[in-house]
């Protein structure tokens, strides 16, 4: 065997075992995904419909949509001094948009978890076939758990915006500053 087809053969299984390994990052857990949110997502959710950019743009002008930002809320440092200045970044996200910090976590509390409902029982009046795109940031778990967690409560039209703001933002479309929605609690271990 000449050299060139050892190292053409040695470069098929790099590639291959590297789009492997890249697959098997991203497969979907049976539950939700507990911990190291920030990682490669996968690119279907369970009861929902994975959207891009382009598609989130359309469905943002129709209007009729719930846009839900699942995206946590910035939390002072545990070790800063209680006398020391802190300013949170503002968080911007999609005009119009729900922002309910935390509800993308893999395990909530009961309080966490009510207020999660009780925001899209008030936002969807109670209809689950009424459209909710759930988002936060690319390679974010929080709203793929949402989306699934969402589809487990029965709501039926939902979408996953996959790339989330960090995509929106670079394609330029506008955004809004935020406040979480009222009654927002704080995660803790369930």
């Amino acid at each position: 065997m000449s050299v060139r087809r050892v190292a053409l053969r040695l470069v098929l299984c790099f590639v291959l075992v590297g789009e492997i390994s890249a697959r098997a990052e991203t497969l979907e857990p049976e539950g939700y995904r507990l911990d190291d949110y920030r990682a490669p997502t996968p690119e279907t959710v369970p009861g929902g419909v994975v959207i891009d950019t382009e598609a989130a743009e359309k469905l943002w002008q129709a209007g009729g949509a719930i846009w839900v930002d699942v995206l946590p809320a910035p939390r002072r440092p545990e070790n800063l001094p209680p006398q020391a200045l802190w300013m949170p970044v503002p968080r911007r996200n999609i005009p119009g948009s729900l922002w309910l910090p935390d509800v993308g976590r893999g395990a909530l509390n009961p309080e966490l978890e009510a207020y999660f409902r009780t925001h899209l029982e008030d936002a969807t009046d109670g209809v689950y076939g009424r459209p909710i795109v759930f988002y936060c940031l690319a390679d974010c778990w929080m709203s793929w758990n949402a989306t699934k967690r969402a589809a487990a409560w029965g709501y039926m039209n939902l979408y996953w915006y996959r790339d989330g703001i960090d995509a929106w933002e670079a394609a330029r479309l506008p955004t809004a500053a935020a406040e979480p929605a009222s009654g927002i609690v704080t995660a803790r271990k369930p």
